[in-house]
């Protein structure tokens, strides 16, 4: 009877996971996952940089295009900048996840920014959930200095 009660909840556990992605809403302008966020008095990645470059923490909305989103759940999505340097977004305490189709939008997200140094076994993590090669994750040899966010909301623009 053990045996057969773990074996359902191992399947079910593995079908929680699977069909992840299958009851998140898709990503249209004005649709909000988490917190509601509204689009007024954001900075864009460009003043966030200039922000944290005086004070290591910024509450408050940032505005900009994702650029990637985790493959596996939608756990994290990332934000462009103009040098390149993608900014890691996460949601608080993994309430909400990101829709696959989120790439190329433009959002508003409400968080805490801060710069921080990412370890070089969390960057790997974050490759292999992104769906990269075992090749370029054991590239990654040394942790990275950059700008994450951890978002109570999300508000998608267009």
């Amino acid at each position: 009877m053990k045996k057969l009660i773990l074996t359902i909840a191992i399947c079910l556990g593995v079908a929680k996971y699977s069909f992840a992605q299958s009851n998140i809403t898709p990503a249209a302008p004005g649709v909000t996952y988490g917190k509601n966020v509204t689009a007024d008095n954001a900075l864009n990645t460009e003043a966030l940089n200039k922000t944290l470059s005086n004070d290591s923490v910024y509450n408050g909305k940032i505005t900009g295009k994702v650029v990637e989103v985790c493959k596996k759940k939608g756990c994290f999505m990332k934000l462009e900048q103009a040098n390149g340097t993608p900014i890691m977004v996460q949601f608080t305490e993994y309430a909400y996840f990101m829709p696959q189709n989120i790439v190329g939008k433009t959002v508003v997200v409400e968080g805490k920014a801060k710069v921080k140094e990412t370890s070089v076994e969390r960057l790997r993590h974050y490759a292999a959930d992104a769906g990269k090669s075992k090749e370029e994750i054991a590239q990654i040899k040394e942790p990275k200095r950059d700008i994450g966010i951890m978002a109570d909301g999300v508000l998608v623009v267009n």
